[in-house]
């Protein structure tokens, strides 16, 4: 199951207009989904009962990357993110095909700075929020599995003609499919496999392509509630944008990420992950860098 959004939304008429032929992967170089959210125990359900998650991110990018990888020259191109978004989640006493039923819903809010050539934005609000049904089951005490289906929907606050918005300003839908393997002293392991289907902009007239993203994690854990090891996430865009229905060719992002994570497990329900994140194998997109901090409670 996914948490909160953040949207960098350096608007592609800004870009092209700065840089003619600099084609931006997605609708603005950005995603509904922020890639690499999840990490440690991502697809184990806890027990039956009420929790909840916050994610808190810092997010930084200075360049762009073309269609080749290469970094466009935009001089004074800037991205500075800062977002909390709080996650509610019931664990149901419900069975369903054998899996324990959960429902969850992300309300995140963002503050967001843009900077472009002879233009510079910066808002704060609530962004899309998020919601869905998810099925977990438990196969060993190690092994945990988790299918779920997202829905973003267009909350954020949203301007065609803006360079910083923190709302795609149109549905989408993720299927969501996962593992987790997790041991109180020994190797961890997780992968959270994601594909989002974006509706259209109606706005703009523009429909993001199908993207398919793959957040991981891996560990070890020393019996003493700490987890030290490595993770990241995989983005690769699987077909073309439209534009008022015309296909837009070589535009289609990707980007590789992967840096340290530690989590502490308090024992008792609650734990605390923290991540930094770098990209490479960056095209059509922004490349930067990214901070979590995650904190989960029970009720």
């Amino acid at each position: 199951m996914k948490t909160f959004i953040i949207f960098v939304s350096t608007a592609a008429t800004v870009l092209a207009l700065a840089h003619p032929g600099a084609a931006q992967a997605t609708e603005g170089g950005g995603s509904v989904y922020p890639v690499g959210v999840t990490g440690f125990s991502c697809c184990a359900l806890p027990p039956p009962g009420t929790y909840l998650m916050v994610d808190a991110q810092h997010y930084r990018a200075d360049e762009v990357k073309d269609n080749s990888g290469h970094t466009l020259p935009i001089p004074g191109f800037k991205v500075r993110a800062d977002a909390i978004a709080p996650r509610f989640i019931w664990v149901t006493p419900q069975q369903v095909l054998g899996g324990a039923l959960a429902v969850h819903a992300i309300v995140p809010v963002v503050n967001l700075d843009v900077s472009v050539p002879g233009a510079s934005q910066s808002k704060t609000g609530v962004g899309d929020v998020v919601f869905g049904p998810a099925l977990g089951w438990h196969h060993s005490p190690q092994l945990h599995t988790v299918a779920a289906i997202d829905f973003f929907a267009p909350t954020g606050a949203y301007d065609q003609n803006g360079i910083a918005n923190i709302g795609r300003n149109h549905w989408a839908t993720h299927l969501v499919g996962g593992a987790s393997y997790i041991q109180g002293a020994g190797f961890n392991a997780d992968a959270k496999l994601m594909y989002a289907l974006n509706a259209r902009n109606k706005d703009t007239g523009y429909r993001d392509g199908d993207e398919f993203i793959v957040d991981y994690a891996a560990g070890w854990a020393f019996g003493n509630g700490w987890t030290l090891g490595v993770g990241g996430y995989a983005y690769r865009q699987t077909s073309n944008d439209q534009h008022a229905g015309v296909a837009v060719a070589d535009n289609k992002g990707r980007a590789f990420a992967i840096g340290p994570s530690i989590r502490y497990d308090g024992g008792k329900g609650w734990f605390l992950t923290l991540k930094l994140y770098k990209e490479t194998g960056v095209r059509n997109r922004a490349a930067g860098d990214s901070l979590w901090l995650r904190a989960v409670f029970p009720f």
